[in-house]
């Protein structure tokens, strides 16, 4: 049973015998059974522009017919959103911003978005429908 397991360890059965077939099987199983029993705590990163300047746009599908979109703007590009405004002026700061990019559109709501320590508003993720 030792030389079993040492052969296993060491990889030292030849292609198409039945121990590596064994053996392949296994790896195959834990690559694609793992992750639904294991929680491996990868998670998409959330990516914000690098530059004050930059907008991200992303497509986020339609609602009536019209396309449906989604802003990022981060919190400290001169002239947009930041976290000391109201409701409305961070409204008006992200028309501002938007409308140059893609003409008339119409604001639904902004989300804020934090860094990684989830304290302090970094960008903010506006939805608007074109």
């Amino acid at each position: 049973m030792g030389n079993i397991l040492k052969s296993y360890v060491w990889w030292t059965y030849e292609r198409g015998s039945f121990h590596y077939d064994i053996m392949v099987t296994l790896i195959l199983l834990f690559m694609f059974l793992s992750p639904r029993f294991i929680d491996f705590k990868d998670r998409p990163v959330e990516t914000v522009a690098l530059q004050s300047t930059e907008v991200l746009v992303k497509e986020a599908g339609q609602v009536n017919g019209d396309a449906q979109f989604i802003y990022q703007i981060r919190a400290d590009m001169p002239g947009g959103p930041h976290p000391g405004q109201t409701e409305d002026e961070r409204r008006d700061a992200i028309l501002r911003v938007v409308e140059p990019i893609s003409g008339a559109v119409t604001y639904e709501h902004a989300d804020p978005v934090y860094d990684a320590s989830g304290k302090k508003v970094v960008a903010y993720n506006a939805w608007v429908i074109r």
